[in-house]
């Protein structure tokens, strides 16, 4: 089945334009999902073009962004945190509502599946979820630059280097993931969950996706990712997430 793909654009949680691509079978659709892409990355990361290019084969239509400072879209990432993450998914979804359809599958990778577990009480359309080596506790994501995190406290503010690449973190962000607490949106979520994660993951441990499967209620399932890395950038091992997730999914669409 051949995919169309649309640039799509909205407004996020911080008032400023976001760039979205969906990629949509070209033929019949059986439901909208939205894909929250990793800590710094962007919605074109490996894993998630792979995971959609399979889902749309499979019949999914799926809206992946750049979250506000990332990307292509507007905005200064420094101003950003986990909080504004979750905005900018509530934002999405209800974009999708008023002019495509309203999403039933909401996948998140890393600390996008934090954030999609925090959103997903919002987005009353989504019956089914599916974390990607998530995070159970949110502060988990300043270890990516563990010592630069007392400067920032001190002084307010600092560049850090992650993947290669420079970025401004400011005390705001620490304060905002020290305090957030995913336990009570999972615990409350009502909806089908899906943990997948890797046992071997060096980013975020295995760990997680014990703590995240203890607080959920079913329906919840897990599913071994064997030998992927974090960021899942091997074909297979995210062809074979998205097949899992499609057939997984279908119980619940």
């Amino acid at each position: 089945m051949m995919a169309v793909a649309e640039r799509i654009s909205f407004v996020g949680g911080q008032g400023h334009l976001l760039a979205g691509r969906l990629d949509r079978p070209d033929g019949d659709i059986r439901a909208f999902a939205l894909f929250a892409h990793c800590f710094t990355c962007t919605k074109d990361i490996y894993a998630a073009s792979r995971i959609t290019r399979v889902l749309n084969q499979r019949g999914f239509a799926v809206l992946r962004f750049d979250f506000t400072g990332l990307g292509a879209s507007e905005g200064d990432f420094a101003n950003t945190n986990f909080s504004s993450n979750v905005e900018d998914l509530v934002a999405a979804a209800e974009h999708m509502r008023a002019h495509l359809q309203p999403p039933s599958l909401i996948i998140g990778h890393s600390l996008g599946g934090a954030a999609i577990l925090a959103a997903a009480g919002q987005i009353d359309s989504a019956t089914a979820v599916v974390t990607l080596g998530a995070p159970a506790d949110i502060a988990h994501v300043a270890h990516n630059f563990a010592d630069q995190v007392e400067t920032i406290l001190a002084d307010g503010v600092a560049e850090v280097h992650l993947a290669g690449r420079p970025f401004t973190i400011k005390r705001q962000f620490i304060e905002d993931v020290r305090t957030a607490r995913l336990e009570e949106h999972v615990r409350k979520l009502d909806k089908a969950l899906l943990i997948m994660h890797a046992p071997l993951d060096a980013t975020v441990g295995i760990e997680n996706a014990a703590q995240i499967f203890g607080w959920a209620k079913h329906p919840k399932s897990y599913v071994s990712l064997d030998n992927a890395d974090h960021l899942i950038s091997n074909k297979v091992d995210a062809e074979y997430a998205a097949n899992l997730i499609a057939e997984w999914a279908g119980h619940y669409l």
